[in-house]
């Protein structure tokens, strides 16, 4: 099968030395991935945006995420989250984790990580 690296283009692509998605084994793995906007609920849009380009690419959707992890430096602006959370994944939940944790930069509210398995 091969394995598969998915960039976004990216700056910090290259910068760091990571790809947005890998595909390896049958499953698609989306590195975390924060948005853009001045509010909590505008970067997550933006990164489920982004995630969303990634497993297109990889030959999915939202519809083939098994495992989700959300990293927010406040666990009190998750709630404002749930609604484009619940339109992305739809009647197909994954299981997920929220972690309340210091992202990269301060001006980052919320950043997404999934893997998905590939449709057979």
């Amino acid at each position: 099968m091969g394995i598969r690296r998915i960039k976004s283009g990216g700056e910090f692509e290259d910068k760091v030395g990571y790809c947005r998605a890998v595909v390896a084994g049958g499953w698609v793995h989306v590195a975390g991935t924060v948005g853009q906007g001045d509010t909590v609920a505008a970067q997550c849009q933006s990164a489920l945006a982004v995630i969303g380009r990634a497993l297109q690419d990889a030959g999915c959707g939202f519809e083939d995420v098994v495992r989700v992890n959300y990293f927010l430096p406040d666990r009190h602006e998750f709630e404002p989250c749930w609604p484009y959370l619940r339109q992305a994944f739809g009647s197909n939940p994954p299981a997920a984790t929220m972690v309340e944790c210091a992202l990269v930069d301060p001006k980052y509210r919320i950043e997404i990580e999934v893997t998905a398995l590939l449709p057979e």
